[in-house]
């Protein structure tokens, strides 16, 4: 916690999911969030239930995959409090068509511009500020996918999963001499709207034994509560049924 007691993170893909859930827990525990997404109607519903939660919260439209935007929304933040202490890069995207076999190179570009290239934008626009501050966290929020490699997920989501890993664990090895340090957050299936993507989309009961928003939230909670000398260089939680553990007709493909 800074000197003033005041903790500024910003939250992408903040309009739902497990970004609005981290956003929910980090205000609960005091940090003032910026949530960032595309729908700026789905950011204001989530500053308002904050809002009403009593904790402290603002709106940013915009697309990850656009570098300029994304250095314009940490301008802002920096401009309107001061500094950066948190950054959870959460923007992220499947398509329908994911196989080889029917993969189509207008998704693969899609998902590397939002799952990758987004994540590098939103890091390299807070990364001069945390460093003036000599201090500041990033969370990436990459996948189960990110660490284990099958067929479900599909080859683009996969790949750029483990890059984001990749990404931080680079991260770390350069700038920890500035007292920065970044956790590649990789969840297995956490039952969130971006299921309504896959090719088959799991039953209610099978969604209600994933993990939920809420559990990602509390953890990305935890991570940021952690002091600056700690650094979590990853977490990998799935749940308990863990799916790709077991063979069933609806995970094969």
């Amino acid at each position: 916690m800074t000197k003033a007691g005041k903790r500024v993170a910003w939250v992408t893909g903040g309009g739902s999911g497990i970004g609005e859930a981290g956003a929910e827990a980090l205000a609960a525990d005091g940090w003032t969030v910026v949530v960032s997404g595309r729908r700026k109607d789905a950011l204001d519903t989530v500053v308002a239930k904050i809002a009403k939660a009593g904790g402290a919260a603002e709106a940013i439209a915009l697309d990850v995959a656009n570098a300029a935007e994304a250095q314009k929304a940490a301008d802002q933040i920096v401009a309107r409090h001061g500094r950066i202490d948190l950054l959870v890069n959460n923007a992220g995207i499947n398509v329908p068509k994911r196989s080889w076999k029917d993969m189509e190179l207008e998704g693969w570009d899609k998902l590397v511009q939002v799952n990758l290239n987004g994540v590098l934008y939103c890091m390299r626009a807070v990364l001069p500020t945390m460093r003036k501050q000599q201090d500041g966290a990033i969370i990436n929020v990459s996948s189960w996918a990110g660490r284990h490699v099958s067929k479900m997920p599909g080859p683009a989501y996969t790949t750029t999963k483990h890059a984001v890993l990749a990404l931080t664990h680079s991260f770390n090895m350069d700038e920890c001499v500035n007292g920065l340090r970044a956790c590649c957050l990789m969840p297995g299936e956490v039952a969130t709207p971006i299921l309504k993507l896959r090719p088959v989309v799991p039953s209610e009961d099978e969604q209600a034994r994933m993990l939920q928003s809420e559990d990602l939230g509390r953890t990305i909670a935890f991570i940021a509560s952690m002091p600056a000398r700690v650094c979590i260089n990853e977490v990998l939680i799935s749940p308990t049924h863990n799916r790709g553990f077991i063979q069933t007709p609806n995970n094969r493909d």
